[in-house]
């Protein structure tokens, strides 16, 4: 059964950087989760949808540190007029970039959002855009985090799926989320429509 979604002007890729997304360090699900976001990436191209990848640049000795190889992104970019590549400090994708006056200036209302990690880069950057206004479209197998560690006197050990879930569930009954990225599709802005 397909879910009926509304198309979106344009994809927000979260942070889908090498140290992330391959290798023995990756998230689980990785390779699932890659897909949607291919797919997600071919159907907003297609379409002329604005696409943004996140980079995260992180301190000095971490995994995405700027320049190393964990920092790169994973999947090619096509970079142009519809698809750019903004690079941050937080996990909030609009703090301190200028993804916010991107999406003024292309007239964009409608997002996807999918990268990693479900608790932190990719919830607060949804949780921004839907304080913005922005109708925001969250595809549940296009986003991924990692296990929690249990905690002595806490908790167990939290699984992946289950933190990716409580994200959503976090955000809010104002963000769409959809099963399957193959649900989502594109619309170019047409201004004056």
């Amino acid at each position: 059964m397909t879910t009926q979604v509304p198309p979106a002007q344009a994809l927000i890729v979260v942070d889908v950087q090498a140290a992330f997304v391959s290798g023995p360090d990756a998230v689980p699900n990785a390779p699932r989760m890659l897909e949607g976001i291919e797919g997600l990436l071919a159907r907003a191209r297609t379409e002329g949808a604005l696409v943004v990848h996140l980079q995260n640049d992180g301190p000095t000795g971490a995994a995405d540190e700027p320049k190393t190889p964990g920092w790169e992104l994973h999947l090619p970019v096509h970079e142009g007029r519809r698809e750019v590549v903004i690079r941050k400090t937080e996990d909030d994708g609009f703090h301190e970039t200028p993804l916010g006056a991107l999406l003024t200036e292309a007239g964009i209302s409608d997002l996807a959002v999918c990268g990693v990690m479900s608790e932190m880069c990719v919830s607060a950057t949804a949780r921004t855009a839907l304080a913005l206004g922005y109708r925001v479209v969250l595809p549940h197998d296009a986003h991924g985090t990692y296990d929690i560690p249990a905690a002595p006197d806490i908790s167990d050990a939290v699984p992946a799926a289950m933190v990716s879930r409580v994200a959503e569930w976090a955000l809010g009954s104002d963000i769409e989320i959809v099963p399957r990225a193959a649900d989502v599709t594109f619309r170019t802005e047409r201004r004056g429509q």
